[in-house]
């Protein structure tokens, strides 16, 4: 059931509710009609406010938790808020500073948006979230280390100085002679070549009977290209930051909705999924609730924003998860100005 639009609450109902909301969002604990008359400076009685209350909960954008006299906002009426209520804060210039000199410490791109994802995550008070595509790798070697007489260790290292391994199947009867001869062919052919190119490369010259390598030798080059080629093109990388600060003091007697939390950060592919569909469009994206599945247990909520690089194309996404609870109104901008901030080191 779709919120009731803005336009349909009257001026003492929008009031209310925007009370409810400030409080929930401040402490996470229900309000009450005395509370709202003593901090809303609307001028009316407590029975006169429960009245309205009663009325938002007819319309389900407020609830009773437990037996409490008080309310709190439902996930509808969060989004009703967050829709047509909120007054965003924009980011003061600590914020500001805090996330760019995360950005702009230099060292390799993944060290810098970990770096500006931790930032985000401490200053939102949430679990910080980036994902992007699989970096295009220039290679500058590879090797071969035999693990059994049945597999082996992969090992690419990049013109960016970065090191990757993978496991291979080594052909049967590979000897240690042959693990240095194909690790010597690919890296004297492939040396500057991305991975795309170095598919090609091996496959162009392989077919063309051009290597001079021996069967097993053959085999192991076949296979070691490949295990990158496939494992680069289906993984983006998603880093997460900040899980720690998904316990606080208001959900540690929650114990059991925290654990869903972690326990849905832990499935990292189901993670990028949600991040790729808000890499759609321009707009910050904000998932409540149980308006996502893969976070409707656990009860969060997703903000959300893509960041675009050279040519404008989308090279990423950052986000946030925390409670339902938290600020929206401050934190979205913050995410909307990391976002702006990884599209400048991206660029």
């Amino acid at each position: 059931m779709m919120a009731p639009p803005v336009t349909e609450l009257t001026d003492r109902a929008r009031d209310i509710f925007r009370t409810v909301v400030d409080g929930y969002v401040a402490n996470g604990m229900p309000m009450g009609s005395k509370t709202i008359a003593a901090a809303s400076g609307l001028n009316l009685s407590p029975a006169s406010i429960r009245g309205v209350m009663q009325e938002l909960e007819e319309l389900g954008l407020l609830a009773s938790p437990h037996t409490s006299a008080g309310r709190i906002p439902t996930e509808r009426g969060l989004r009703l808020f967050v829709d047509g209520m909120m007054q965003v804060t924009e980011p003061s210039i600590e914020e500001r500073v805090a996330i760019e000199s995360r950005a702009g410490a230099g060292g390799p791109v993944e060290e810098a948006l970990a770096a500006t994802t931790a930032a985000l995550s401490g200053l939102s008070a949430c679990a910080g979230l980036v994902m992007v595509p699989k970096r295009e790798l220039t290679l500058r070697s590879i090797g071969f280390v035999a693990l059994s007489p049945t597999q082996g260790m992969a090992v690419l290292v990049a013109e960016d100085g970065s090191v990757e391994n993978r496991v291979v199947q080594l052909p049967m009867g590979m000897n240690a002679s042959a693990l240095v001869e194909a690790g010597n062919y690919m890296s004297a052919t492939l040396a500057g070549l991305t991975l795309a190119e170095a598919r090609a490369r091996i496959d162009r010259e392989l077919g063309e009977g051009r290597a001079a390598l021996d069967a097993a030798a053959r085999t192991l080059v076949e296979r070691g290209i490949a295990v990158w080629s496939e494992d680069g093109t289906r993984r983006p990388v998603l880093i997460v930051r900040g899980q720690g600060r998904l316990i606080d003091t208001a959900v540690a007697a929650d114990l059991d909705r925290v654990r869903d939390l972690l326990d849905d950060l832990e499935g990292k592919q189901e993670v990028a999924s949600l991040l790729d569909s808000a890499s759609a469009g321009d707009a910050t994206r904000i998932f409540i609730g149980a308006e996502n599945k893969l976070f409707a247990l656990s009860g969060s909520s997703v903000i959300a924003r893509p960041f675009r690089g050279p040519g404008g194309r989308v090279v990423g996404v950052v986000a946030v998860i925390g409670p339902t609870r938290l600020n929206y109104a401050r934190v979205v901008p913050m995410v909307d100005f990391t976002a702006a901030t990884l599209a400048r080191l991206m660029g």
